[in-house]
């Protein structure tokens, strides 16, 4: 099942991927200069395929801070013991090794897009005829009344995969039974809108395979409705009955405040007492897209439908996360998909090859428990300025034990091919 998937979802990734392989021809003769800042589903993505379908007259480099990169799509299914931390742990190497990307570690903290220069914190300069920002989100941790920085050492967020994820799998592999969670969703846009409701599914399922039968996880969210709700609520309501509640704001009336230290979550309605408290704040482009002065009033990059060109600039691409892509959720999927019409741009506008219309896919995939995942995603296209969604679907409520088990090993070989697609 998993190399059919793997093959179905190279054909998916080959909606951008065939629009790129095309003949060269090199203006001058010094190679023009591609850096990407962000080495994740967007950033690495994008990096393989300009490198990969320049054939070499391009000089890449990749900017990235860590040495390694942690997918935040399947971090949950780590969290609920369905796979280890390795296992969504990936190196760079092959991006340098196989397509010539040199890859710096390092973090990017100013763009002079005036002299078209990345600096970065130790004072190192790079040169850019076309620069691609993928930084993914920032938090605002004072968004949630109580909670910061220093906070989430407590109270983990875990929303930026790495270090915070494995810190809030030690505190939830620490419970016994009896201790409850209690999670602050965010608010609207942010990364993986179906993110929270499969994390709470994977808690819940941690508690049943340790046998918890006494500890419960309650949702407070700011938000009226979610994604996939009557898909989440009927496997919660059939794997895990009476161990999770999710509160809309219209009955708790609103966070008032946080205090990681007692562990508590002060609401209109009550005061929620939680052994583990999962924050997650409101969120933003990553700084580097502020500090560049990319960002309007929602916090997040404007572009242009078609290409993912920056509005405000049009030497600059923003993709992912950061981006404002129309009616396309932040997931690793669409940064994916974004990242290969970027790069099919960059290469029009540097070495002249052809471009097509943007076409651009997504699926986000969610397991709600052993054997279910369920899934919702769409095609797109620019449409009269803006992206939009030209097919939609998504898993229905009266699927068999069978379709749920297929859709779970579905997403299993989509994750090998993503990443594929990502590092070579």
């Amino acid at each position: 099942m998993s190399q059919l998937t793997r093959r179905q979802f190279t054909q998916a990734l080959g909606l951008g991927a065939a629009a790129l392989t095309v003949p060269i021809n090199v203006i001058g003769q010094a190679k023009p200069k591609v850096v990407i800042v962000g080495g994740g589903a967007g950033g690495a993505t994008a990096a393989r395929y300009v490198a990969k379908n320049s054939k070499g007259a391009v000089d890449v480099t990749l900017i990235e801070n860590s040495k390694t990169y942690t997918t935040c799509f399947f971090s949950n299914l780590y969290l609920g013991g369905v796979r280890d931390y390795d296992s969504i742990t990936h190196s760079y190497d092959t991006l340098a090794s196989d397509y010539g990307v040199k890859v710096v570690h390092g973090y990017a903290s100013e763009v002079d897009r005036n002299g078209r220069t990345i600096k970065l914190q130790d004072g190192t300069s790079i040169a850019y005829d076309r620069l691609v920002l993928s930084p993914g989100i920032d938090l605002i941790y004072d968004s949630v009344p109580g909670y910061s920085e220093e906070a989430a050492e407590i109270a983990p967020h875990a929303w930026q995969a790495g270090p915070q994820t494995q810190l809030l799998k030690t505190k939830l592999e620490a419970l016994q039974n009896g201790d409850n969670v209690v999670m602050v969703a965010p608010p609207n846009p942010y990364r993986c809108p179906p993110g929270p409701y499969e994390r709470v599914s994977m808690m819940a399922h941690l508690f049943k395979t340790k046998g918890m039968t006494d500890s419960t996880i309650t949702i407070l969210d700011p938000k009226p409705k979610f994604s996939k709700q009557g898909l989440f609520t009927a496997g919660w309501e059939k794997h895990y009955p009476g161990v999770i509640e999710w509160i809309s704001p219209d009955i708790h009336g609103g966070i008032l405040s946080v205090d990681v230290n007692t562990g508590t979550v002060e609401t209109d309605l009550d005061t929620f007492e939680g052994t583990l408290l999962n924050i997650i704040p409101k969120q933003t482009a990553g700084a580097i897209a502020h500090q560049a002065e990319l960002v309007d009033d929602s916090g997040f990059c404007q572009i242009v439908s078609d290409s993912m060109r920056s509005v405000v600039d049009e030497n600059i691409f923003v993709i992912g996360d950061a981006s404002v892509a129309g009616a396309m959720p932040k997931s690793g999927f669409s940064a994916n998909s974004q990242a290969k019409v970027a790069a099919m741009h960059i290469l029009g506008d540097v070495i002249s090859s052809k471009t097509f219309p943007a076409k651009y896919s997504n699926t986000c995939w969610s397991m709600i428990g052993t054997d279910d995942g369920v899934k919702v995603g769409a095609q797109y296209a620019s449409v009269d300025g803006k992206i939009a969604s030209t097919s939609k679907f998504v898993s229905q409520g009266d699927e068999d034990a069978m379709v749920r088990k297929e859709t779970f090993e579905e997403s299993l070989g989509w994750y090998d091919g993503m990443t594929k697609d990502m590092f070579g």
